[in-house]
């Protein structure tokens, strides 16, 4: 339950400060031309308000609403979300939205995306001020990736190095690396101290979509931080430095380690009649000051050898770039401008049979927040998401800015407004699918929750 509701607190702060920023961006523009904002509405408020307020010498209404699905901004003399219809069939006012030329009309359409945009990429610039930039280089990982089973089914091994997609070499594992891999024709890695091509099916993306699994993690050493007094470990005689590189015989990393002894004790649960093995008798072979090592000891009853391992900065080789305050602004714009790019680059996998089943909603959004609050992690994950509000929100839809946008573009090159009734019926649709999409969405999360 923690877990939970630090996920939905983390949510719920991000949105909202998305969702403040997105219609702030709509509200100043609009008062920028001198246009009327009749309300500022966080979140929508269908039949009653939690709270509003109406500042005096104001025309505009601040207001909380009840249902957390978004926001908006009431503009005088423009069909939207609230489908005032009648207030259209008066006289246009001056400071009405549907008196303004057209170009002002466009900006405070923009606004909203323009604000998430502009703001996404100064959450990373101050990201990358206060925290830097840490990842582990490819081509340098000791132990190589370990693979999924998609990923071996084309001909990746546990163990590979990654070099190079279609010839360009990968600096680091991510969005962009990954994009890299599904769309190149051959990805080179190192096998064995040899080079190894693996040549990439076009389907590449579908399968890993239907596979609902990540693609590759990094193998991490298993190297001994500490020993717990009076463990199996103590007993045996292991120290702190020791690098466990098998079990029975087995090569291994920290994460295979984990997965081996989860499996004993599940077996070990299951007290199998036939199973004539101590599960809980290992045989460990480690390297200490350069040389190999082998012993024979037991697991405790939680099938545990009670150590303390070695933190990812011990044992793997992370390069930490620091930043300066005028230097983060540039960087800050190169990954912003890079998590958009990969974003629509990925959007093409939705319109498939299974880019759609893996669409989520509200529970998926806040399953990429960490279960324990981490300021690095919130901030990072709120300009993702500030990302994909903008570009989701340009996309030539009704009810959606972009929508509006593709109506004023058709306005100023056909020099004729869209009728009225045309906009009213647009909106009506545009809303009908964006309910329906978000309808799918958090389907799909009940589905993924269930089964």
């Amino acid at each position: 339950m923690d877990t939970f509701l630090i996920r939905a607190l983390q949510l719920m702060l991000s949105l909202s400060l998305l969702v403040l920023i997105h219609e702030g961006g709509h509200f100043l523009f609009a008062r920028l031309f001198k246009i009327r904002v009749e309300k500022f509405c966080l979140f929508f408020d269908p039949w009653f308000t939690i709270f509003k307020f109406k500042p005096k010498k104001s025309d505009t209404t601040y207001a909380l609403g009840w249902l957390p699905l978004g926001g908006y901004v009431k503009i005088s003399g423009m069909i939207d979300e609230s489908m005032d219809t009648e207030q259209m069939k008066q006289p246009a006012q001056p400071w009405e939205f549907r008196s303004k030329p057209a170009w002002q009309r466009l900006l405070v359409m923009v606004g909203g995306v323009m604000f998430n945009f502009f703001t996404a990429l100064f959450i990373y610039s101050m990201i990358l001020y206060a925290w830097g930039d840490q990842y582990i280089p490819l081509q340098e990982a000791p132990m190589g990736m370990k693979f999924n089973q998609t990923a071996k089914d084309i001909g990746f091994k546990d163990g590979d190095v990654l070099i190079s997609a279609d010839g360009v070499e990968f600096e680091r594992y991510g969005e962009k690396a990954l994009t890299q891999i599904v769309d190149a024709r051959i990805v080179n890695v190192r096998r064995a101290d040899k080079d190894v091509a693996v040549y990439i099916p076009e389907d590449m993306m579908q399968r890993l979509l239907a596979d609902s699994v990540q693609f590759a993690t990094f193998q991490i050493p298993y190297v001994l931080d500490s020993i717990m007094p009076n463990s199996p470990a103590q007993h045996a005689g292991l120290q702190r430095g020791d690098r466990v590189i098998a079990l029975d015989g087995i090569p291994v990393s920290f994460y295979d380690f984990v997965e081996a002894m989860a499996d004993r004790k599940s077996r070990s649960a299951k007290a199998y009649e036939n199973d004539s093995v101590d599960l809980s008798q290992i045989n460990l072979t480690y390297i200490r000051d350069g040389r190999e090592h082998t012993i024979d000891m037991r697991v405790d009853s939680a099938f545990r050898i009670g150590v303390y391992t070695a933190s990812m900065a011990q044992t793997m080789p992370l390069v930490q770039k620091e930043y300066g305050f005028f230097e983060s602004f540039p960087a800050g714009i190169g990954l912003g401008v890079d998590k958009l790019t990969n974003y629509i680059s990925n959007m093409k996998y939705v319109f498939s049979k299974e880019g759609a089943k893996q669409i989520g909603g509200f529970g998926t959004i806040a399953s990429i927040f960490p279960a324990t609050w981490d300021w690095h992690s919130f901030w990072y994950m709120t300009a993702f998401l500030s990302i994909i509000l903008a570009f989701m929100n340009i996309l030539p839809i009704p009810a959606l800015d972009g929508g509006h946008v593709l109506f004023l573009l058709y306005e100023i090159i056909a020099r004729r407004k869209p009728s009225d009734k045309f906009m009213e019926y647009s909106q009506m649709v545009g809303m009908v699918l964006l309910f329906g999409l978000l309808i799918w969405a958090n389907f799909n999360d009940v589905i993924r929750y269930i089964f």
